[in-house]
């Protein structure tokens, strides 16, 4: 199911939430997360164009509305389409400014586990956005495997991982949803599994929010474990 634009009579206040949801997500992420977010949003309230739904603005501007130097602009930009939340849809070429579009399935996703820290209005309001399990979603993923594979990891219960998966489905599901189900197995090496996640910023996020409840069914499973090394 493609997302509705923000347009018609309650255009504006669900601009508001999807601000709301970008700002409470970076403030329970990392430091260098949080300061993306709050160019982010300084970005889509300054220069963003939602009756065409797309972002396009030189990085000249972006360097002077973000106080810092066109090498960082290129950086940060590189940081959000690589975590999808930014996907490009025209390259910068030939003089041409580049064109991006918001993924608000990925921002919906990414803010889902702090929409109660807002309240459960705003919770409500959000689900509402959100397409239903039973419709089609396209989840867009950069140089990762289908998700078909991690569920085919979930089913195969003779394997270690697998059944950390399925226990985490089944104790942990608002965070398997979000966080964990797209995780790979890499390698394990003496006490340490190195597992790999569809982007740097997820693997930073989980690090640092959510690693306890992945180590403990880690551990059910593998016994031995006692570091988890993510990739992004």
């Amino acid at each position: 199911m493609e997302v509705k634009r923000f347009t018609g009579p309650y255009a504006g206040s669900q601009k508001y939430d999807l601000l709301t949801a970008i700002s409470v997500a970076g403030l329970n992420g990392t430091p260098g997360f949080q300061r993306s977010m709050m160019r982010l949003v300084a970005l889509i309230t300054a220069r963003y164009n939602w009756s065409a739904d797309e972002l396009t603005v030189g990085q000249k501007l972006m360097a002077r509305l973000w106080s810092v130097d066109e090498r960082t602009v290129k950086r940060e930009i590189k940081r959000l389409t690589e975590s999808s939340i930014l996907l490009q849809l025209r390259p910068g070429v030939r003089g041409r400014v580049a064109a991006y579009r918001l993924n608000y399935m990925e921002i919906y996703r990414l803010s889902e586990p702090v929409w109660q820290n807002v309240g459960v209005d705003f919770a409500s309001r959000m689900e509402a956005l959100t397409p239903k399990p039973t419709e089609k979603v396209v989840h867009v993923q950069f140089g990762q495997e289908k998700l078909a594979a991690a569920e085919h990891e979930i089913n195969d219960l003779q394997d270690p991982w697998g059944r950390a998966l399925r226990r985490l489905s089944e104790s942990e599901t608002l965070l398997f949803k979000s966080w964990y189900r797209d995780l790979q197995l890499v390698e394990t090496h003496d006490q340490t599994i190195t597992l790999r996640a569809p982007s740097k910023f997820i693997a930073q996020y989980i690090q640092s929010h959510h690693l306890k409840p992945l180590l403990g069914a880690i551990q059910l499973e593998f016994g031995r474990i006692q570091k988890v090394f993510l990739l992004g």
